[in-house]
């Protein structure tokens, strides 16, 4: 198993001569295109040593981008960027390849979680992770081989930007506490979290951009998702004990 995990395309920047300029983008931006690079060396390698078609590859990131430069749109139509308790700030491209087990040219909604790689990868060893680890980590392993889902794999996922404001979405419903802003330092920025200040809710179906606040619309699913919240912090995880 390989785990690389690039320091580009985060700070400093300080591309090399053979990616300056080819963004257009500024210094950042020819950072990604050596994250590109990179990411084709490995992919390159596996073919040389004829290991393409038993290596699943995974390929994603850990945050939103910064804004981007010369009208570049980093972050797409979401809103928010890197810090952000928005879409901007956590919502991350996963693209995956396992010839003869992922079919190609496939996409899946289902809602997943960084958390969720370990307990997937204990799944394709053929284990299953004890109760004391992993304990926000859910298996994904269905969703990657396209198989048909009864139901949701992981009933919710849970976020927070980086002064701490928290999020909870569940379905289609996602609820922002203790503030009406960003809850980060990229602009536009804010304070820390003022516990029981108004917050946000959004219907992530019909408002994916988080363009309509409906905290003061649908109070019985604030409040609902708050109890879950709450609940998730106290016992300190949020997949279930085995046998429960």
């Amino acid at each position: 198993m390989l785990y690389f995990a690039l320091s580009a395309p985060h700070a400093p920047w300080l591309p090399p001569n053979f990616v300056k300029g080819k963004s257009q983008a500024g210094p950042r931006g020819d950072q990604v295109v050596l994250v590109d690079w990179c990411v084709g060396q490995i992919l390159e390698t596996l073919d040389r040593l004829g290991l393409r078609d038993n290596t699943l590859v995974i390929f994603t990131s850990d945050n939103g981008p910064r804004i981007g430069v010369n009208g570049h749109k980093s972050a797409g139509k979401w809103r928010g960027y890197k810090s952000h308790i928005w879409e901007g700030g956590h919502r991350e491209p996963f693209i995956a390849r396992w010839p003869g087990r992922i079919k190609p040219n496939t996409t899946c909604d289902e809602v997943t979680c960084f958390t969720d790689l370990m307990a997937t990868c204990a799944a394709i060893v053929g284990d299953n992770l004890p109760d004391n680890a992993g304990e926000d980590s859910y298996n994904i392993l269905p969703a990657l081989l396209g198989e048909k889902l009864e139901k949701q794999i992981r009933p919710d996922v849970i976020h927070h930007s980086v002064w701490g404001v928290f999020s909870i979405r569940q379905g289609k419903w996602k609820l922002i506490l203790d503030t009406q802003g960003s809850g980060g330092w990229v602009k536009p920025s804010d304070e820390y979290p003022v516990p029981g200040t108004p917050g946000q809710l959004y219907d992530m179906e019909k408002d994916p951009y988080e363009k309509n606040n409906l905290w003061d619309k649908r109070p019985e699913v604030v409040e609902r998702l708050t109890k879950l919240l709450e609940k998730y912090k106290k016992q300190g995880r949020s997949r279930p004990l085995h046998g429960n």
